[in-house]
């Protein structure tokens, strides 16, 4: 009877397993397998006058794809003559080539550590909707030597009507240093669910409210920025003695179920 009942058990615990691999269906990916950006999906992000784009440029010693990854530099700048930014990033997003919604992505990161350094992956609308009617999803941002990273959601209720917490707008995740990291997110229609190395770390959810647009989120497609940045005025200065640092890709992956 005992081992009856062994094996009755394992065999629910390995359908539930089952079931919950199944859950989700890959129907696209970017492994960065070859020796160039596949421009059919990403493009190179501009400079612009945000602290976050300030330092953009499409030197292409700053995109590598080599070994399977792609590495995204932030460096002190000595070759561009023609360019009188101090410093210069890369940065790739997938704006007008690639949506996503509806289901979960996948972005395996490493990054590094440095004074003023600011790696991050977000999502923007793909629709052209004026910012910030139509949301910003940040998946990841990390900041100098913090031993966490910051996942956060902005709409017009958080950024005009000023309510960051009902519900909450952001959260922290540890997450291991100087390693590869797993940072995915959820999109539901009612949800945004955050995990960090496929641990469930926050949620944003869709509420009962009065207020317009406190979940931006559930009709419309999103574009992905991945980017190197450096310098602001959350991150703080530039110590231009620590640069190079980097931000490498290992694959982006779209599930839906």
């Amino acid at each position: 009877m005992k081992n009856i009942l062994t094996i009755i058990l394992v065999t629910i615990v390995a359908f539930s397993c089952s079931t919950s691999s199944n859950e989700w269906k890959l129907v696209w990916q970017d492994e960065f397998n070859d020796t160039e950006i596949d421009s059919t999906f990403w493009s190179k992000l501009q400079r612009g006058g945000a602290d976050w784009n300030r330092h953009m440029s499409n030197y292409d010693s700053l995109y590598e794809v080599k070994n399977g990854n792609l590495v995204l530099w932030g460096i002190n700048n000595h070759t561009q003559k023609l360019d009188t930014a101090k410093f210069i990033t890369g940065g790739i997003s997938t704006m007008g080539k690639k949506g996503f919604n509806n289901g979960r992505v996948d972005v395996m990161a490493k990054v590094s550590s440095a004074q003023g350094f600011w790696p991050a992956i977000w999502l923007l609308p793909n629709d052209g909707t004026k910012y910030p009617f139509g949301g910003e999803i940040d998946l990841m941002e990390h900041l100098n030597y913090d031993s966490i990273v910051y996942q956060t959601i902005h709409s017009p209720y958080t950024l005009h009507d000023k309510i960051k917490d009902n519900p909450r707008s952001g959260g922290v995740a540890k997450y291991k240093h100087n390693d590869w990291n797993l940072y995915s997110l959820e999109m539901y229609p009612d949800s945004l669910v955050f995990l960090v190395n496929d641990i469930k770390t926050y949620t944003y959810p869709k509420i009962e409210t009065d207020k317009k647009g406190q979940f931006p989120f559930s009709d419309r497609e999103f574009y992905l920025l991945i980017d190197a940045q450096l310098g602001g005025s959350w991150v703080g200065k530039v110590d231009s003695t620590q640069l190079p640092a980097k931000m490498e890709i290992d694959y982006v992956r779209f599930f839906q179920k």
